[in-house]
C-alpha cells in the first residue's frame, strides 16, 4: 500500500470512530436539495509525507492529479481568480456571472508588496528567498487576507505555506483551516507535494518533507458510506513521480511536466455529492 493510503485510512477511521458530529448546530453548507450538510470531524490532524521516498497519492481511489495540477498552476502561476482560466469546472458553483471568485486564492498571491530588495508578489518572493536567502525562517505565503475576506466567494481552505531549507533539502508546511476528507484531502496533498517539487527543482534543492496541518478534518454525512467503502478497497504500491528535469523556471512548468509511472487505483462507482 502507498503511504498516502495508510495515512488516509487511519485518518478516516479515527474521524468515523472518534469524531464529533455537528448535527445539533446551524451549519453554512447545503446540499443541492437545500438540506443542511452536516459533518463528523476531528480537530487538529497532522500528517507528514517524505517526498524523497514516494509521491503521496491514493491508490484506494483515483486522484485526478492532472486536474489537481491544473488548479495548482491556476493559483500559483497564473495567480488567477477567474474560473474561465481553469480547465476543471470545480470552482463554477462559487463563481459569479463573469467567472470571478472574488479576491480569493490566486488573486492574493499576485498582489505585489514592497520590500527593501524591491517589489514582489508572494510567489516571486518565495522564489527570490529560496535563491538568495535560503537560511531565512521567513519564507512563507498567506492567502487569508482579512481585509479582503468580504470580497471572496469562499474563504481560503488551504491558506498558507511555510518553506524551510535544511542543507540541500526543501521542506514545507501546508496549513489548512478546513478539509473535506473525501473530495479534497488527497487532491490538496498531491497539489502541494508537486509545488514543493517545483520550488525545489528551480532552486537547486531536493524535495523533502511536506507537513499537512488540518484544523477541522471532516467527513460529510452523505459521504460516510462512500468513505467506508473506499477505505476497504485493495491497495497498491505508490507510483513513481516523474518531473521534467530540464525546467529551471517556475513559470515554465505545465500540467504535462509531470507524470506518475505505474499509477494503479481502485475505481469509484457513482458521483460524489458536493456541499456548497
Amino acid at each position: 500500500m502507498s503511504y498516502a493510503d495508510m495515512v488516509f485510512i487511519q485518518n478516516c477511521k479515527d474521524i468515523l470512530e472518534n469524531g464529533v458530529w455537528d448535527t445539533e448546530r446551524q451549519v453554512r453548507p447545503r446540499w443541492d436539495d437545500g438540506t443542511p450538510a452536516h459533518t463528523v470531524k476531528k480537530f487538529g490532524i497532522v500528517n507528514r509525507y517524505d517526498l524523497s521516498k514516494e509521491f503521496p497519492i491514493l491508490t484506494i481511489r483515483r486522484t485526478y492529479y492532472k486536474s489537481a495540477i491544473d488548479e495548482l498552476l491556476w493559483i500559483w502561476q497564473k495567480k488567477s481568480n477567474n474560473v474561465k482560466e481553469l480547465r476543471a469546472r470545480i470552482w463554477d458553483k462559487w463563481a459569479d456571472k463573469n467567472g470571478s471568485i472574488g479576491k480569493a486564492y490566486g488573486y492574493q498571491l499576485g498582489i505585489k508588496h514592497r520590500y527593501p530588495e524591491g517589489e514582489f508578489d508572494q510567489v516571486d518572493r518565495v522564489l527570490y528567498d529560496l535563491k538568495y536567502n535560503p537560511a531565512s525562517r521567513r519564507i512563507l505565503t498567506n492567502m487569508y487576507n482579512f481585509e479582503d475576506l468580504h470580497e471572496m466567494a469562499l474563504y481560503p481552505c488551504a491558506y498558507s505555506m511555510t518553506f524551510n531549507v535544511s542543507g540541500d533539502t526543501l521542506n514545507a508546511i501546508l496549513n489548512q483551516r478546513s478539509q473535506d476528507m473525501l473530495t479534497a484531502n488527497n487532491w490538496n496533498v498531491c497539489q502541494y507535494a508537486v509545488l514543493v517539487h517545483m520550488f525545489a527543482q528551480v532552486s537547486g534543492l531536493k524535495a523533502g518533507q511536506l507537513l499537512h496541518v488540518i484544523a477541522d478534518a471532516h467527513i460529510y454525512d452523505r459521504h460516510v458510506p462512500i468513505v467506508e467503502k473506499i477505505i476497504k478497497n485493495p491497495t497498491k504500491p505508490a507510483p513513481k513521480f516523474v518531473i521534467d528535469k530540464s525546467i529551471d523556471d517556475f513559470y515554465k512548468f505545465t500540467r504535462d511536466s509531470f507524470n506518475l509511472e505505474g499509477y494503479e487505483y481502485a475505481e469509484l462507482d457513482g458521483e460524489i455529492p458536493v456541499a456548497v
